[in-house]
């Protein structure tokens, strides 16, 4: 490797780690800025940067990513005994929550699924289950988002390094 393609390398890593760190902080891109870190450094340096294949995998892990963290919500409402209107809830409440930092993202389901299962006639311990499996599948889907985000770190570094 010479030294632009390490300063190029390590750049990209940070970027990657600040799409990682977006995984669990609201407002931060987590895998799209991933997957744009990789694309940059692809058509900075072409035949050194990540393959196509590596690059198509990170495509698909991105959208696995977005689509874990919003079904991962849904179906831990619907485990508790969320009907629809707790898993609308939840995800009202979700979007509520990002501009209130830092707990938002964890009180917003919560409350978003109970006050509309309770405002649909359920009892409130029946409506309070729904609301904490809306933040049961939140996390998961959290954790599942961030392990996409590290695979597709790890796809990156080890194309680049076998490639240079």
């Amino acid at each position: 490797m010479t030294v632009e393609q390490i300063v190029g390398f390590v750049a990209a890593l940070l970027v990657m780690l600040v799409g990682l760190a977006g995984s669990a902080l609201p407002g931060l891109p987590g895998a799209p800025l991933i997957l744009a870190a990789a694309l940059g450094h692809r058509l900075y340096f072409r035949e050194t940067g990540p393959s196509n294949f590596i690059l198509v995998l990170l495509v698909i892990l991105t959208l696995l990513a977005w689509g874990l963290e919003y079904l991962a919500s849904l179906l831990g409402a619907k485990k508790l005994g969320a009907t629809w209107r707790g898993m609308l809830g939840a995800t009202l409440g979700a979007l509520v929550g990002l501009f209130v930092p830092p707990f938002g993202l964890l009180v917003g389901p919560f409350l978003g699924a109970l006050l509309l299962e309770w405002a649909s006639g359920r009892q409130l311990k029946e409506a309070g289950q729904a609301g904490l499996g809306a933040v049961v599948g939140m996390v998961a889907g959290g954790v599942a988002k961030a392990a996409c985000c590290i695979a597709m770190i790890a796809l990156f570094a080890v194309s680049v390094v076998l490639r240079s």
